[in-house]
């Protein structure tokens, strides 16, 4: 008897604690009836364009906590703290077209006078229990004190290192546009943005942002959900144009065919901002390795590449700097330039840069 009580009051504690504004709201009335005319929606959520399961072959749900309990490599966060630099983004030379990466899958960007700002996570934490996925040391060196009026944010999908509520509230004043996938809209009307401001598209829909400006959303292979509902919002890239630049933004993915079709239809472009970290072989349909960025890159018809989605948060089992450490020999091998800035460190995106290879100054050892 007391057993049950007990369990009950747990379950009672959950269903509180995922009322919270934090875990966001559901697509319904207009937007549902849209999502539900999706050629990317059946059976009541939305579906990859490839079959996707979410473990792989020979993988199970038990084997998968037990080695993310105990099977963590020991340098699965750094052993120091993260070199980075602080760039004024408040002063920039409006005629500066440059990047400033804030680890993660979160940075900046200036093009022809516009201002991005791409999946930011300011609150320290890519969880909603606070304490469950904290960012490592050094590496929280922005706020959103920080920025500039944001012309476009861009969010790519809804689960927590990239979209953080804390971050969307206090970012509120300064957004002009939002720029996400069908149904992800739903969450920044909740949280008290005017829908008027808010872009929602498909896959391979786009959206003219005037003067030169536009983005075609484009397929990723992943997933979607803050809660226990999956994929009730489409995940999603962005083929960016500018009157003078095109830039990849490559959300969450595994690989797959996709890329070669974006690179076919919107490529070639100036760079491409692909995930490198966070991966498994037990979750690679929805995650690539390190290697397949540089393959996808290519497939993009990318000039450049710059791995993102390391080096600030622990989601999967591998060193903290193993993303980067096997993209670049991978990108020596397919002879592809690599963009590695530390974080906070302003990447001049139509001119030359110095980057070091800085991971290799974080201590080996625990100080």
């Amino acid at each position: 008897m007391i057993l049950f009580i007990l369990l009950a009051l747990l379950v009672i504690a959950g269903y509180i604690f995922m009322q919270q504004p934090q875990f966001g709201r559901q697509p319904s009335g207009a937007r549902l009836e849209l999502i539900k005319k999706s050629p990317n929606y059946r059976d009541e959520k939305f579906q990859n364009e490839s079959f996707t399961p979410d473990l792989a072959e020979g993988s199970s749900y038990s084997k998968v906590l037990i080695k993310f309990f105990f099977g963590k490599s020991k340098y699965n966060t750094p052993p120091a703290t993260i070199p980075s630099q602080k760039t004024d983004l408040l002063h920039l030379d409006p005629s500066e077209n440059v990047l400033v990466w804030f680890g993660h899958s979160s940075y900046f960007m200036q093009i022809d006078g516009k201002t991005f700002l791409v999946d930011p996570v300011f609150s320290g934490s890519a969880s909603p229990v606070y304490f469950t996925t904290p960012s490592f040391k050094g590496t929280d060196r922005y706020a959103v004190e920080d920025f500039p009026a944001i012309d476009y944010l861009m969010i790519s999908h809804d689960h927590w290192d990239h979209l953080d509520y804390q971050t969307i509230l206090k970012l509120k004043s300064k957004v002009k546009k939002v720029v996400t996938g069908l149904g992800t809209g739903e969450h920044f009307e909740y949280w008290g943005y005017n829908p008027k401001i808010i872009i929602e598209k498909d896959w391979y829909q786009e959206a003219d942002l005037g003067d030169g400006f536009k983005v075609n959303v484009t397929p990723g292979r992943h997933f979607s959900g803050r809660a226990l509902s999956r994929n009730k919002a489409i995940w999603v890239s962005f083929a960016l144009q500018t009157p003078t630049m095109k830039i990849f933004i490559g959300g969450d993915s595994g690989y797959d065919k996709h890329f070669k079709t974006i690179g076919e239809k919107f490529g070639p472009f100036d760079l491409a901002l692909l995930e490198c970290g966070q991966y498994n072989e037990a979750w690679k349909y929805i995650h690539m390795m390190p290697e397949e960025i540089v393959t996808a890159a290519h497939e993009l018809k990318a000039t450049k590449l710059m791995p993102v989605h390391w080096s600030k948060f622990s989601l999967a089992l591998h060193d903290w700097n193993e993303p980067i450490q096997r993209a670049t020999i991978e990108a020596r091998k397919q002879n592809m330039p690599l963009v590695t800035p530390m974080i906070g460190q302003k990447v001049n995106l139509k001119g030359d840069n110095v980057f070091t290879e800085w991971w290799k100054e974080v201590a080996l050892q625990p100080q």
